[in-house]
């Protein structure tokens, strides 16, 4: 697609000064938020960006970014890099009295030219939704925000696409997997922000054909954007790994299938195959693993490291002999959609073996940059595990071809750029906001990021 290139600006003795940066509000749940390292990869890439002066050789203009979390961090654990976001943060009041939204009505109604159209849309929302969405069209117009972005298609999004009608701006979302594929899920609510969204950037081919079947008078708005990596904090390892060792990395969730891992742990000790399984993450379902793998008798194989920052984390994987992503789709519908840190290992140079849900197969080609198995099948697990550990030619392949993969594919500095495009593409002139609905300048956008 041919992107439109915005006027630059001028000083007052015609000496150019460049595009205005575009201002943009991201609408997340929580932030920072431990397991989403994805949405703070791609925030400093953003601002990086901008540091650079534009978000590309052309000189279109740069991508300034704010953020609106609508829950405060409740865990106490930090990446390092989260210092490193310069963006300023908004916690939003999350309450569930009615007499919250009445005083945000009162606080906000003479602010938001737009409110009286689509009040009947805040009030249909949950209370601190709508709370929500009134502060962040608020701040939207105070701060001359050109456009709102969030992660995952439910709450975020929805707040994110109220709160950009009120204001008379344009606004896209991110989706996932749980937040589509969850049998949980509002499905009115996905529907409504699908319809509503100028642009919607989803993390596979997988999910954008999902979203295109269940929306269809939405599809040419639905874009792939693979997360990315900042490659430069992933440099490939060239380190010694330890011999038979397995890394997983993730929370002990059921759509991990960590069960299926240790019972494929089990049946290569049952065959006098000794191995070593290192697992990085907490969870709900972490006793019960803990059970399970001292019921099949590996619990003296399997080192359970609980939650760990980036770089300990990055030196587990680094230094296995393999990764293990045995995902499943869990009995509630919920699965990965493709799990950053099977990226990370890839772009560390260590294989992997993983199964084909959703669109882990776009990063992991089977036999090119490791091996898919079927999903809940401990013993094909099993003999991938071990083919890919007795075999370095083959492995160190795997690597090879992985890395060069990530750096095609999965560049965050690359698929930012291409983000801050899509942004521009959508978002109107200052003139023309709060004279057309959301929706009604929407580019076609298919085949951006491809």
């Amino acid at each position: 697609m041919s992107l439109p290139d915005p006027t630059s600006t001028s000083t007052s003795t015609g000496a150019p000064t460049g595009p205005a940066p575009l201002r943009v509000g991201y609408v997340l749940t929580m932030f920072p938020r431990f397991s989403e390292t994805f949405v703070l990869s791609e925030l400093l890439a953003l601002e990086g960006l901008a540091l650079e002066g534009s978000a590309d050789p052309s000189g279109r203009a740069a991508v300034e970014v704010s953020v609106f979390s609508m829950r405060q961090p409740d865990d106490g654990r930090f990446h390092a890099a989260v210092a490193d976001v310069r963006a300023p943060v908004t916690y939003l009041t999350r309450t569930p009295k009615a007499s919250t939204l009445w005083a945000a009505l009162q606080r906000t109604h003479h602010r938001l030219p737009g409110l009286a159209a689509h009040l009947d849309e805040v009030l249909a929302l949950p209370v601190d939704e709508g709370v929500a969405a009134l502060e962040v069209a608020a701040a939207a117009v105070e701060q001359g925000l050109d456009h709102l972005h969030a992660h995952f298609a439910n709450s975020p999004a929805t707040v994110a696409r109220v709160a950009a009608r009120i204001a008379g701006i344009t606004c896209s979302f991110t989706a996932h997997a749980k937040d589509i594929f969850h049998t949980g899920l509002d499905a009115d609510a996905l529907h409504a922000n699908l319809a509503g969204a100028d642009a919607v950037v989803t993390v596979s081919d997988f999910n954008t054909d999902f979203l295109r079947r269940l929306q269809p008078a939405a599809a040419d708005r639905v874009v792939r954007l693979y997360n990315g990596l900042d490659l430069d904090r992933f440099a490939r390892s060239h380190a010694p790994r330890s011999p038979r060792t397995i890394a997983t990395v993730g929370r002990l969730v059921p759509k991990k299938g960590f069960d299926v891992l240790l019972a494929a742990v089990a049946a290569l000790r049952s065959a006098s195959y000794d191995v070593r399984l290192q697992v990085v993450g907490t969870g709900a379902e972490g006793d019960r693993l803990h059970a399970l793998a001292r019921d099949l008798g590996v619990a003296d194989a399997v080192d359970f490291l609980g939650a760990l920052p980036q770089d300990r984390m990055k030196e587990v994987v680094a230094s296995a002999a393999v990764f293990a992503a045995p995902c499943v789709v869990a009995e509630d519908g919920n699965r990965d959609g493709l799990p950053t840190v099977l990226l990370e290992a890839l772009a560390l140079g260590t294989p992997c073996v993983a199964t084909p849900v959703t669109g882990i197969p776009e990063a992991v080609v089977d036999g090119v940059t490791g091996r898919i198995v079927p999903s809940s099948d401990p013993a094909a697990l099993a003999d991938a595990l071990r083919a890919v550990l007795d075999d370095p030619a083959t492995a160190a392949s795997y690597a090879d071809a992985g890395r060069t993969l990530v750096e095609e594919r999965f560049d965050v500095r690359r698929n930012a750029a291409v983000l801050a495009e899509v942004f521009r593409s959508v978002a109107r002139p200052v003139t023309d906001r709060r004279t057309t609905a959301p929706g009604a300048t929407a580019r076609d956008l298919a085949g951006v990021g491809a």
